[in-house]
């Protein structure tokens, strides 16, 4: 596969102050920031908590419940769990008398507020039904509720159909009309806003003690499972994302969070949204993969160190588990695809990817479906057999095709082909007759391709562009590492440039340690290519010139701290990059 190299324009920066690293103006401006404002992360540029529709009447009607039984109906995924958890907890301090929780095991019941999933809340009796992080696809599930006589208040941010649920009171953003100004809250966002309104209507009805602890006091749950559900960072989320940061470096955060970065050794003090990505979010996440998410609740709900320390243990050992699963399932997946890339890649055709292979796993086909996108760049959709006529498939895309759109309009020109389907732009879930997979993959690929003219090129890498030999510093890279939080639609920076690589070796038998030096610089800097030989490539790159795409990293070790350089992408020396257009 050819990758192009296109570095991000660079705009004026003289808006966002003097006081700026050189480095971190540029980025900021290549990605859209005019004003210091926007690097404001304090409460007070949040949006407004009444500007999202369906606020008043969703805290009136929780309000009514307060002396009776609530059920919260949570997602089997970390976005999910925090939401679940956030409620909960933020409940229970407004004195809320009967709160608890169900998250549907994906394995039998499969996703979101279901007929059956109604049946077996409808045994704790509850008044009313909230759902977090689901819900909006779920018709039957909320005709079923309502027939019984339970409310339900359906809290979202999942893209809805054309029908929408029958619920007493739906929040969600990207509802049709809405003039919300942030599409892009995950559920636990929606959660958070939909709690802060509840609080305040008890203040305001003299109900909640001044005591207890405010929605505010939650935002570690916030942050975690905003950056662990991979929404774009627009302004509103990262303050989101920064103010709950803040309160976990101070160690104002729930004790389930404490015990899984203890269990990943990232000191709380030093956190970035990275650490929560990669550390915290996979942990939490394989409950939901490999067993129960209940289980993942039950972690953030915990409120003494001893428990959530047994639970994050027990999320940690899924974890190694998923790992071991996920290594096998990516192998096959990428075998399967090597006929895409290559010298026959021009004779074999393929817009968007479908695998399935008997043996793979329902939890872990989403991180399968990541991977192989990042290897092939293009839609992937990766199945597993749900029953013996059934596949549930996960969905992941690349920049420019709204995967979820892509479903809709295979539903609209085949109709009954999908049985059900959900998402956002990058990610979607499906479910499908196993006989029609041949079908669904002819009709996947020719919707992909109708979309890709408009989403441009699709092996294009963007980077911030070069560095000079005095920016490749320690300062520069603890700057930029201040400067996030960073993640979708605000991209950690990286870079690229021409560098002699030597003494490259194989370590931990995937990642390639070496040295790499600016030409004619006589500078040379620590570097790691993570995972390099899990793409396909078996050897450890030859001394010589090479192209790097790389992010600087601070590198702690005994108590110091150091620089390395991260290389994303080693390739072969050539041309300088092309600009933005």
């Amino acid at each position: 596969m050819n990758v192009r190299i296109v570095r991000r324009a660079r705009e004026a920066t003289l808006a966002l102050g003097a006081g700026l690293h050189p480095v971190l103006a540029r980025v900021y401006a290549a990605r859209g920031v005019r004003s210091q404002t926007e690097l404001d992360h304090s409460l007070v540029q949040l949006l407004p908590v009444g500007t999202l529709e369906g606020i008043p009447a969703a805290a009136e009607l929780m309000c009514r419940h307060r002396g009776r039984r609530v059920l919260v109906i949570g997602d089997f995924d970390a976005d999910g769990a925090t939401s679940c958890a956030l409620v909960v907890r933020a409940l229970r301090a407004c004195g809320f008398a009967g709160v608890d929780f169900l998250v549907p095991n994906r394995f039998e019941f499969g996703y979101g507020l279901t007929p059956e999933i109604v049946a077996l809340a409808a045994a704790r009796a509850p008044s009313l039904i909230i759902t977090v992080d689901n819900g909006i696809s779920s018709n039957a599930g909320v005709a079923a509720a309502r027939e019984r006589g339970i409310d339900v208040l359906i809290t979202d941010h999942h893209l809805p159909g054309s029908l929408l649920p029958d619920a007493n009171v739906i929040v969600n953003p990207n509802l049709a009309g809405s003039r919300f100004a942030s599409r892009s809250l995950a559920g636990v966002g929606v959660a958070f806003y939909v709690m802060a309104a509840v609080r305040r209507a008890l203040e305001r009805d003299g109900l909640a003690s001044p005591s207890a602890p405010g929605v505010a006091e939650l935002l570690d749950l916030v942050a975690l499972g905003t950056v662990a559900d991979v929404v774009p960072l627009d302004a509103n989320n990262r303050v989101l994302i920064a103010q709950g940061l803040r309160r976990i470096r101070a160690g104002r955060c729930v004790p389930g969070i404490r015990a899984l970065l203890a269990l990943a050794a990232r000191p709380p003090a030093d956190l970035t949204a990275a650490d929560l990505a990669f550390a915290v979010a996979p942990r939490l996440n394989a409950a939901g993969r490999i067993d129960d998410m209940t289980i993942g609740v039950q972690c953030l709900l915990a409120d003494d160190e001893r428990s959530a320390a047994a639970l994050a243990a027990r999320l940690d050992a899924l974890n190694e588990e998923r790992r071991a699963i996920e290594a096998r399932m990516q192998q096959e997946a990428l075998a399967a695809v090597r006929v895409l890339e290559g010298p026959v890649a021009s004779a074999v055709q393929r817009s968007g990817v479908c695998l399935f292979d008997e043996s793979w796993h329902q939890g872990v086909v989403g991180l399968v479906a990541s991977r192989v996108k990042e290897r092939v760049r293009r839609p992937v959709i990766a199945f597993a057999a749900a029953d013996a006529a059934t596949l549930r498939g996960s969905a992941r895309s690349i920049a420019g095709i709204h995967i979820r759109d892509v479903l809709d309009s295979i539903a609209a020109r085949h109709p009954g082909l999908i049985q059900r389907f959900g998402g956002h732009a990058m990610a979607a879930g499906l479910t499908l007759e196993r006989a029609r997979l041949d079908e669904f993959a002819r009709a996947f690929d020719a919707e992909v391709a109708r979309a890709l003219p408009a989403a441009g090129a699709r092996d294009v890498v963007e980077t911030d562009g070069e560095l000079s030999v005095a920016e490749i510093a320690l300062p520069t890279a603890e700057a930029l590492r201040a400067g996030g939080p960073w993640g979708q639609a605000f991209p950690e920076p990286s870079f690229d440039g021409l560098f002699s690589v030597r003494n490259a070796r194989i370590i931990g038998d995937r990642h390639v340690k070496m040295w790499v030096e600016v030409p004619r610089s006589g500078r040379s800097f620590d570097a790691i290519a993570f995972n390099h030989l899990a793409e396909g490539v078996s050897f450890a790159p030859p001394e010589g010139e090479w192209q790097l795409v790389y992010r600087l990293e601070v590198n702690e070790y005994q108590g110091e701290r150091r620089l390395q350089l991260l290389i994303d992408h080693l390739l072969p020396a050539a041309a300088p990059a092309g600009a933005a257009r």
